[in-house]
């Protein structure tokens, strides 16, 4: 029961809270990031990071996230192999094709290479002759 993705109230209950705690730490960061300490400091509020860090901490993680997506993109380059090389190669016998009629009615057919004589057909085809009436 501990892996049901179903709502319980718990788990409703800790959503509510975290939602609130996001709303108050949003509001939070903004007083902080767009006030002055002239106005902070008659309201008691005298202990605060520097105002570098309000544009300092995004631009960070704005940073980050682009170096998480280009580091991604290159190691996949990396790790993918050359097109010359022998584990890129295929045969009939390599990958085999599930027959049309073993799947689901409205399943997406497997991902397979498709034959280049297939491919010549789709691409190079001539459109039928049409003979027009006089």
């Amino acid at each position: 029961m501990a892996n049901n993705p179903a709502p319980t109230p718990e788990r409703a209950i800790y959503g509510f809270v975290l939602y609130l705690g996001a709303i108050f730490g949003l509001g939070l960061y903004l007083v902080w990031a767009f006030l002055s300490e002239s106005w902070l400091y008659p309201i008691g509020l005298t202990y605060w990071p520097q105002k570098y860090w309000a544009i300092a901490v995004p631009v960070y993680g704005c940073v980050g996230i682009l170096f998480i997506y280009i580091f991604y993109m290159a190691y996949n380059f990396m790790i993918t192999p050359p097109l010359d090389s022998i584990y890129t190669m295929t045969d009939e016998y390599s990958k085999p094709v599930v027959p049309a009629k073993d799947l689901a009615p409205n399943a997406i057919p497997p991902l397979r290479d498709i034959p280049i004589s297939e491919i010549n057909r789709q691409l190079y085809r001539r459109a039928p002759r049409v003979k027009h009436k006089e």
